[in-house]
């Protein structure tokens, strides 16, 4: 049996929505001179083309990226790089996010905790995950207003 695919109008006005939502958040980012600004954009394609509610999935990515910049700022700090110390921070991000009842929010921090242990930078750890929480913010902001004033009917 073949897939057929139809463009309805539906799929054309979901289309446009994302791409307004990730055009929004690129052009923040860059006004705020974010230096990763591309995150923003990610992050608004996540929460609008998401199939679960996004203020529940707004919620899980912020507390989730906060929880993730401010472990991964105090491990880098604190510890020398190595997979054990990776390991251990996964770890203790996911213990954490249990006993704070942000179960949804692990996936979000276990990325942001990587992305700040694992990506070599230029600034100092607490820098860059400062920036790595506002970039996810802005983007996540701006898909919740775009949800809000234009909700998803595909």
């Amino acid at each position: 049996m073949a897939n057929t695919y139809k463009l309805t109008l539906a799929t054309f006005l979901d289309a446009a929505r994302t791409a307004i939502a990730a055009v929004v958040s690129l052009l923040l980012a860059r006004l705020l001179k974010l230096p990763e600004f591309y995150w923003a954009p990610i992050s608004a394609i996540v929460i609008i083309q998401s199939t679960v509610d996004p203020r529940t999935l707004a919620w899980q990515r912020f507390a989730g990226t906060a929880l993730g910049a401010a472990l991964g700022a105090l491990v880098a700090t604190f510890f020398s790089p190595s997979a054990l110390v990776y390991a251990a921070a996964i770890f203790l991000t996911g213990l954490l996010c249990a006993l704070l009842r942000l179960r949804g929010a692990y996936r979000f921090a276990a990325i942001t905790l990587s992305i700040v242990l694992l990506i070599a930078h230029q600034r100092p750890a607490w820098i860059v995950a400062s920036h790595r929480f506002v970039e996810v913010s802005v983007g996540i902001a701006v898909a919740l207003v775009i949800a809000e004033l234009w909700p998803s009917h595909a």
